[in-house]
């Protein structure tokens, strides 16, 4: 139930996230709705399509559509407000990155799958809303840049995944690994903490 809770506050700040860059492109409300909708439930939906596991969630659960599009529609008239709430909108999307993570992995392990394969199932859960939401608006996906976001959802996954084959109870690995994310991913963005990047500028001809 608290998992659940933690996904529905996830989805709607990050569709309130995807309609502030909706307005930073001047799209009209339409774009609004449909960018908030494939930033919140996009990662999901990528994940189910790759696994062959259907019905997508908001093919079961239409409400997600409505709360998403919903979500980034209301951001529309109180976006001259949403710059006091930048710390407010990180810690949620930090909380979104971890739940969407094991939420993720927990369905490839409900498949039988490999490791690999679970640990993957939940980064592509966590980051795939946010490539597509800024590919949609024509910018570098967060996700191939040096912030840490990826990488904090790998070790979210590890520590899940690790913790299960451990025999731990799911409960208590559960908010373990939500809590290293989480912990991981504030301080990155508290410290400014990134991954090396790769630089090359000079022309083969």
């Amino acid at each position: 139930m608290l998992l659940h809770s933690l996904y529905l506050i996830a989805i709607v700040a990050e569709a309130m996230t995807a309609a502030l860059a909706a307005g930073r492109r001047s799209m009209d409300w339409v774009g609004v709705y449909l960018l908030g909708c494939v930033t919140a439930l996009g990662g999901g939906s990528a994940r189910d399509v790759l696994l062959g596991h259907y019905p997508l969630s908001w093919v079961e659960h239409p409400s997600y559509l409505l709360i998403t599009g919903g979500a980034a529609l209301l951001t529309i008239p109180a976006a001259r407000l949403m710059h006091h709430l930048r710390r407010l909108f990180l810690l949620l999307d930090a909380i979104g990155l971890v739940v969407f993570t094991v939420i993720g992995a927990n369905i490839a392990m409900a498949l039988d799958l490999p490791i690999v394969i679970v640990i993957a199932s939940g980064m592509i859960t966590g980051c795939v809303g946010g490539v597509l939401r800024d590919v949609l608006c024509n910018d570098i996906p967060l996700l191939f840049r040096s912030e840490l976001y990826a990488t904090v959802s790998v070790v979210t996954g590890g520590v899940y995944v690790a913790g299960l084959s451990a025999g731990i109870g799911h409960d208590l690995v559960t908010a373990v690994a939500m809590v290293i994310g989480l912990a991981l991913r504030l301080l990155a963005l508290r410290f400014n903490w990134s991954m090396p990047k790769f630089v090359y500028t000079r022309d083969l001809h």
